[in-house]
This record gives structure tokens, C-alpha cells and sequence, in this order.
């Protein structure tokens, strides 16, 4: 079951020796204290959130170890060109003296994220600093998600009791169990929620990873076919071109770049060669021969 939980994220870290260290594990190189940028997210917790769903409190806690060393993202758009900050530590923060709807101990999963200082990244920094970028969600799995009125495995079978209603007094929500995976977390430009908001994508299952290997092939297919048509209306429009330069530049570029690349091409192409029409018709009338009368209704 793949869900994508949001919440409100974004706070300023001091940086530690440990820090850097843990940084470096991930890093190529060691890096200085000067060339990274730290800062801190609140992934997900085990309040019931607005589609009547919580983690629970052992969920947080195997989910912990799986985020370490994951990319943030913009959008959940699963691509290198959008990575711009990786986790690099977590810990599940308690607040016992915070209850939760169902009466527990609030809880929720930190995550401590870095990014190189660059030219790049100096404008999402800012953001950050600003206060302008704080909403972030989590694409991770589970594989149960029970009941609160039955105890039924709703990725199992539907159990009739809808999430939002009561039963004898009773809330009915589901607690997501045993996790699967986690695979990044994004800045989103949502509202920020007071908890754990929700815009998620369900799927169940073994049918979750076949369907997003699925999705994510034909992708890759549709880019480099478009790669390739890019390439070939560049080499169209000008001979001279260097098909080696114009096939590494469009192996860089972005789908939307692509996009108006292969439009702007097109049109230089129509222009340098015109499309004639298969029929020609005289402007003048004339008269139809017998073999030609032969297709007259």
C-alpha cells in the first residue's frame, strides 16, 4: 500500500560534528561545514490524519531507518533533475504529555536533511530561511492498514465500515502497520496542515511496485523516443549540426524543455521543407473521360 502523507516541515538545524560525519557517509567526499545547509522535517505521525488513517507509533519507528539517505523532491516528480536535499538522520520525537484522538502519546518521525551550497540552491535556501517552503509529504508503503471497529485488513478485503463514521459511539479509522518501504519526501505547495494531512495515492500490494516499474518504464521509453525525434528534427533543420553535440545536449534536458525543442525544430524544418500536396487540381474546369465517369455516383 503506497501512501503519501503531508505536514509542515522546513526548520533550521545547527550542524555538529556528528552531523558531518553522518553527511559524509552519503557524500563522495567530506564536506565542510560551510558547504552544507541542514534543516529539519516533520515526515509523519500517529494522529489520525483527514482521511481517517494514522501510522502507528512501531510503523514510525521501522520507517525511521528507511528514510535515512532518501532525496527530497519537488511534486513527487521521481526525477534526478528535481533532487535537492537528502536525509541523512531520523528519530521518532515523543510528546507523551500530547495525546492523540485515540488517547496515545503524540509521536512523530523527524527527519534531518542536507544540501550543498551552490548557486543553484541558494534561491531554495532562501526559502527555506523565509519560511516559504515548509509544506513537505512522504511517498513510503505499508502493508496493513486494520480496521478500528473489526480489526480488518483493509488492503486485504473491505470490511463495510466506512473511514469518517461512527459504530456504537466507535470512530472508524485504520492504523497503517508494517512498513514496506519509504522513497522520498517532497516540498508540495499545499496548505500547511496542523497534523498530518494527506493527498495520497493507494495502490495495494505486490500490484504497487509492478505498477509504478510499469509507469516508470514506459517513461523512460516515451523520453528517449522523444530524445531521439529531438535529435533527428535538429539534424533536419541544419545539416551542419553535430549529431553527437545535439544528442548530449538532449539527453540533459527536461520533458518540458524536450517539449518546446521538438516544436521549435519542427517549425524550422517546415519551413526549409515545405510539405506538397499528393493532388493537384486545375483551376479550370474540365471535362470528365469515360474512365473517369466510371467513379460518379
Amino acid at each position: 500500500m503506497k501512501i503519501i502523507k503531508e505536514t509542515v516541515g522546513g526548520e533550521r538545524e545547527g550542524l555538529s560534528r556528528e552531523d558531518l560525519e553522518l553527511i559524509g557517509v552519503l557524500a563522495r567526499r567530506p564536506l565542510t561545514a560551510q558547504e552544507v545547509y541542514t534543516f529539519s522535517v516533520r515526515l509523519c505521525d500517529n494522529e489520525i490524519d483527514r482521511d481517517f488513517e494514522r501510522f502507528a507509533t512501531r510503523t514510525l519507528e521501522e520507517l525511521a531507518p528507511m528514510f535515512v539517505g532518501k532525496s527530497g523532491i519537488f511534486d513527487h516528480q521521481w526525477s534526478a533533475r528535481g533532487q535537492a536535499a537528502r536525509i541523512y538522520k531520523t528519530e521518532v520525537i515523543r510528546e507523551p504529555d500530547r495525546l492523540t484522538k485515540t488517547g496515545e502519546g503524540y509521536c512523530w518521525l523527524k527527519g534531518y536533511a542536507y544540501m550543498v551550497r551552490t548557486d543553484s540552491s541558494r534561491d531554495l535556501i532562501a526559502e527555506i530561511e523565509g519560511g516559504i517552503k515548509k509544506e513537505v509529504s512522504v511517498g513510503c508503503s505499508v502493508e496493513r492498514a486494520i480496521c478500528s471497529v473489526c480489526g480488518c485488513d483493509r488492503t486485504e478485503a473491505d470490511c463495510g465500515h466506512e473511514k469518517g463514521r461512527e459504530y456504537g459511539g466507535q470512530l472508524c479509522y485504520a492504523t497503517l502497520e508494517g512498513a514496506g518501504d519509504a522513497y522520498e519526501f517532497s516540498f508540495v505547495a499545499v496548505p500547511a496542515q496542523p497534523m498530518a494531512g494527506v493527498v495520497k495515492s493507494t495502490r495495494w500490494g505486490r500490484q504497487a511496485a509492478q505498477r509504478l516499474e510499469e509507469e516508470a518504464a514506459l517513461g523512460r521509453k516515451y523520453l528517449d523516443g522523444l530524445r531521439a525525434e529531438v535529435v533527428r528534427m535538429a539534424l533536419l533543420s541544419d545539416q551542419q549540426m553535430d549529431g553527437r553535440a545535439m544528442k548530449s545536449l538532449a539527453d540533459k534536458l527536461s520533458h518540458q524543455e524536450l517539449e518546446e525543442l521538438r516544436k521549435s525544430y519542427a517549425r524550422r524544418v517546415q519551413e526549409r521543407l515545405p510539405l506538397g500536396t499528393q493532388l493537384s487540381y486545375e483551376t479550370q474546369n474540365s471535362g470528365f473521360d469515360a474512365e473517369n465517369q466510371a467513379f460518379l455516383g
